[in-house]
């Protein structure tokens, strides 16, 4: 689990017309002018520390009187559209409170603090430039994981809402050790699905400091979701482990977890329910993923090495051909989906005979 499963950093792959007539259609184009290169224009940062006094790997950007005040605009504008479908009325009683630039990972978003000035309740969304892969990701992420998810492409720019959680790396580290043995119970039957999830939409790199840890209250007890909130790595490695979170060393305490909790019997039958309900959303949304899989299959996400050592790799895990006939990512992730649903009516089959 030591050896590094991530070699190269992955380039930026452009949004072709396809995608954006996609992206139109389904209104996830942003009529707000604004892009990540204007924000880059600032004039000075300062270090943000976090409680401990420890380097964030944020920095607090500021811009000059004349610009600022047009940015502001721009970014009340978006808050508005991400949550309340454009409305401008909300504007004055918005104030942009911070603007912060990350310097670590590939994306190097901006981090954008939005308070409302009647109850001091804030959030945050993020700006980035636009890259294929990551917005096939976030759109999988909307249509087949438990949550929805808001974002927005204007051109070479892409708006994120922020994902609320307890970052994995955090959690793992501060928290995992106090909770109970039912507590830890059912994080090791959320990381189970989790990783099955991974694996099956191809989403790669999902290392601690990748997904969150969503605790809710439900009576006496806390049940514990985990929720990605990086979709870079969406179809571009060829080795099939970066796609299956329980190989990262990053994630070993999670996986440890799991040897202790769950007997074998319980992790096959959390892998079979997450199939289930993926092939049960992957129906119920059959059209939309028909056009976007088709996008994805004529569109170029990863070198032709890495497309080649996929596709063998999930055939030989699989012994499925069309994975092995795959021409693209796309093609891949495609199969793969035939794949779940295939196998979910086989034994829904089997089941009715029962």
């Amino acid at each position: 689990m030591s050896e590094p499963i991530m070699l190269f950093k992955k380039p930026s792959y452009p949004i072709n017309d396809s995608l954006l007539e996609y992206l139109e259609r389904f209104d996830r184009i942003s009529k707000v002018s604004i892009f990540y290169d204007d924000l880059l224009r600032f004039s000075g940062s300062v270090t943000v520390y976090d409680k401990n006094d420890q380097d964030t790997l944020w920095i607090r950007v500021y811009y000059n009187e004349y610009e600022r005040q047009e940015i502001d605009l721009n970014l009340k504008k978006i808050y508005s559209l991400l949550h309340s479908d454009g409305n401008l009325g909300i504007i004055k009683f918005l104030n942009v409170d911070s603007i912060d630039y990350c310097t670590f990972g590939n994306s190097k978003p901006f981090r954008i603090k939005v308070r409302n000035i009647l109850n001091d309740n804030y959030t945050h969304f993020y700006i980035k430039k636009a890259d294929a892969s990551r917005v096939y990701g976030l759109e999988l992420e909307h249509i087949l994981s438990p949550d929805k998810i808001n974002f927005l492409v204007y051109q070479d720019t892409l708006i994120e809402e922020h994902i609320m959680g307890i970052p994995g790396d955090v959690f793992i580290k501060t928290l995992l050790a106090d909770c109970t043995a039912t507590e830890k119970a059912q994080i090791a039957k959320e990381f189970v699905k989790f990783n099955e999830r991974c694996m099956i939409r191809l989403l790669g790199d999902m290392r601690s400091y990748n997904y969150v840890i969503v605790p809710t209250h439900d009576f006496d007890h806390v049940v514990y979701k985990i929720r990605a909130i990086d979709f870079d790595q969406q179809c571009y490695e060829g080795n099939f482990k970066v796609y299956r979170p329980q190989f990262f060393k990053e994630n070993y305490p999670m996986v440890k977890l799991v040897k202790e909790k769950l007997q074998n019997s319980s992790i096959e039958q959390y892998k079979d329910e997450e199939r289930s309900v993926l092939a049960k959303r992957i129906l119920s949304a059959e059209n939309r993923i028909k056009i976007l899989l088709q996008i994805m299959g004529e569109d170029v996400l990863a070198p032709e090495s890495h497309l080649e050592q996929l596709k063998m790799e999930l055939y030989r895990y699989t012994n499925d051909l069309n994975f092995k006939k795959a021409k693209s990512m796309g093609n891949i992730m495609n199969a793969a989906f035939e794949f779940i649903v295939r196998n979910y009516k086989s034994s829904a089959v089997l089941k009715n005979r029962i």
